[in-house]
């Protein structure tokens, strides 16, 4: 397929200027897509822009990752129904510096014909003065024109300062001065961004350039109910392992419904047509494998983390959805062991109780209050229906600060869905 036969095929073409296609069969073509440092992590929203540079690349193009340095010490009013809060200089920079590293995960950087570009647009807005700015550039565009595009329409009641109504006049100038700096000829982006990019296409055609720009946008990715994707129950689902962790990521790709899946793996996985058609007759033959999201969260997991992360994330699932054992338990993180048991009910005792230790009816009723009783511990000890950190135990224990896990916890459960933690401080 050509590269924009594949966009079509992945859902990933909302619109595009005349000549597009063309462009791309004609010759190596070098496009862009812009990103604000709106905060120190990119999150599952924009990997679709990131997934545009991606088959950019792999088509045989030259895509170039922009960071917003200028245009984040702005804020993008395209979606917004309320003016954004500005950010400090030194949080614009800081945000920078850490998507610069995430974005490095999708795109191959280097010298060669195809190889990734990085810019930042303050590095040519910084020593450009405002009377400058609007005298070479703002004549060419009309007020009547800015006010024709949707982001500045729908905020017309509202209303909308002049620092954000200015925001498509400084991206449509980045067009321009990619296309004069390093011959760029093609913007991507979001359905939203399908008004900045076109004004910069119709701004450089007004400061003299004689060759033709292009715009290419996909859609905004939502879930079959309508509701926004990228959120979870916690919030955004970021990339930064740090705010998301390798297990919630695996955990929301797993999670996602059947309806949205068969749509989601063809936006964001690398899998071909072929590999895509084979794993969703396999899902609609037995669609309680669940074999579409097992490997959508796979892939994710594993390229945006590392095949470690996914391994970890693995292991961490089976403890709470398969068979595990005590031992893979203590394998994990405390962050991986609160992610899983997120929810559960926990109760907090002193550590001085398991100086001496404790005998395991009383634990589990008096000193934590898991089981109401000590007949009724007594008989679920019985029924052997009892494990403590993922082994099935009897009467006669005593549990002792041997048994907690990451020197602070112990996980009890009675069958197979009651748990219960107990945190020791």
């Amino acid at each position: 397929m050509s590269l924009i036969d594949e966009l079509q095929w992945r859902g990933l073409v909302h619109d595009m200027t005349p000549g597009t296609a063309e462009q791309l069969e004609k010759e190596r073509t070098i496009g862009y897509v812009g990103f604000d440092p709106t905060a120190d992590s990119l999150h599952i929203g924009n990997l679709v822009p990131i997934m545009l540079l991606v088959h950019l690349q792999r088509a045989g193009h030259k895509p170039v990752a922009l960071v917003g340095g200028a245009t984040g010490r702005v804020g993008d009013p395209s979606g917004k129904t309320a003016e954004r809060q500005l950010l400090t200089p030194d949080l614009i920079e800081h945000n920078l510096d850490c998507q610069k590293k995430q974005l490095q995960k999708f795109l191959r950087f280097g010298d060669g014909d195809t190889d990734a570009m990085m810019v930042n647009n303050h590095d040519w807005f910084e020593d450009f003065s405002f009377l400058d700015f609007i005298r070479e550039v703002g004549k060419h565009i009309t007020i009547n024109y800015m006010m024709g595009k949707d982001s500045v329409k729908s905020r017309l009641d509202s209303g909308m300062s002049f620092t954000e109504f200015s925001y498509q006049l400084i991206q449509g100038y980045d067009f321009h001065h990619l296309h004069q700096e390093y011959g760029v000829k093609l913007q991507m982006g979001g359905s939203d961004q399908w008004g900045n990019i076109t004004t910069g296409i119709e701004l450089s055609r007004r400061m003299g350039n004689p060759e033709s720009l292009f715009a290419l946008t996909a859609p905004l990715v939502k879930k079959a109910d309508g509701s926004k994707f990228g959120k979870s129950e916690g919030g955004n689902v970021w990339l930064d392992p740090e705010k998301t962790s390798p297990y919630k990521f695996y955990q929301f790709w797993l999670n996602t419904s059947d309806e949205d899946v068969s749509n989601f793996i063809k936006v964001f996985s690398l899998k071909s047509k072929e590999e895509i058609e084979a794993l969703s007759k396999e899902h609609a033959e037995a669609p309680h494998l669940r074999s579409l999201q097992r490997a959508l969260a796979e892939e994710l997991t594993a390229r945006i983390h590392s095949e470690q992360a996914l391994s970890s994330a693995l292991e961490a699932s089976s403890i709470l959805f398969g068979k595990s054992t005590a031992e893979a338990l203590r394998r994990l993180s405390e962050r991986d062991f609160l992610d899983i048991f997120a929810g559960v009910e926990q109760k907090e005792i002193p550590a001085s109780l398991l100086g001496q230790g404790i005998d395991v009816v009383e634990f589990l009723s008096d000193t934590t209050g898991f089981l109401q009783s000590r007949g009724e511990a007594r008989r679920a000890l019985k029924e052997n229906s009892i494990s403590i950190n993922k082994e099935r135990i009897g009467e006669g224990l005593s549990i002792s600060s041997e048994h907690l896990i990451n020197g602070a916890y112990i996980l009890l459960q009675r069958g197979k869905k009651k748990y219960f933690i107990v945190k020791v401080l």
